[in-house]
């Protein structure tokens, strides 16, 4: 399969953003309950050996946060009071018909400590390149890259600049130029050197070619069927004067 070196991958490196909550009464369904009534998300922050802390965010707040696709790739600094714990997401959890946050799991993580992370692949000027100009189609195949990395290593996303990319090209992970301290989560991905994106001729010219044509056997039939209907009316006609 061909490939080009001429497209550029540039890691953007994830900024901690705050995100304001306070401490919740108790666990459970009924706390959670009443949580929501207040316009609130109820979540639980845990891990680093630490105890789990029932917390609960700003619904209207959280869903705007939620609304920027980086959101959950990214270390959030969780405020409560005047003290703040570095933490990541791990679960959201909405609700079917509303989407409304209904539970957000948070873990705390470490400097020292690796975490696991799904990343979004991003692809920018994919009108500039020369593979679309001549017409292909671009096949964006994996959008996301589980990673493993420290906390201060972790990318927000992965762009891929794709103004050089040629017409039949087909780029795969091995081609992702990764940051120092990133690597592919192999036990989800596997051995498999998965295809990011490629460009190709599109084929529905030929598809509507076959579909005229065939409109046109249809038109010619039912012309032919109409023709044939016509006679019988005019023997009977005849046969009566």
């Amino acid at each position: 399969m061909y490939r080009t070196n001429e497209v550029k991958f540039r890691p953007v490196m994830a900024t901690m953003i705050d995100l304001q909550g306070e401490l919740r009464d108790g666990g459970g369904k009924r706390s959670a309950r009443r949580a929501r009534r207040e316009g609130k998300a109820p979540a639980v922050l845990y891990g680093a050996g630490r105890p789990p802390r029932m917390l609960s965010f700003s619904s209207e707040a959280l869903n705007r946060r939620l609304e920027d696709p980086t959101f959950r790739s990214r270390v959030l600094n969780v405020r409560v009071g005047d003290k703040s714990q570095p933490a990541i997401v791990k679960d959201v959890q909405r609700h079917p018909a509303r989407n409304t946050v209904l539970h957000i799991d948070l873990q705390r993580v470490r400097d020292q400590e690796t975490i696991r992370m799904v990343v979004p692949i991003s692809l920018l000027n994919a009108e500039e390149s020369p593979g679309v100009k001549m017409g292909g189609s671009v096949s964006h195949l994996l959008s996301e890259l589980n990673i493993i990395c420290l906390p201060r290593d972790l990318p927000e996303q992965i762009e891929v600049d794709l103004a050089e990319m040629e017409l039949d090209a087909m780029l795969h992970m091995s081609d992702l130029d990764l940051p120092e301290g990133v690597a592919v989560n192999e036990r989800i991905h596997g051995a498999t050197d998965h295809p990011v994106v490629s460009i190709h001729l599109r084929r529905v010219a030929e598809v509507d070619e076959v579909e005229e044509d065939e409109e046109l056997l249809d038109e010619d039939a039912e012309a032919e069927g109409e023709r044939e209907g016509e006679a019988p009316a005019d023997e009977d006609s005849s046969g009566e004067d």
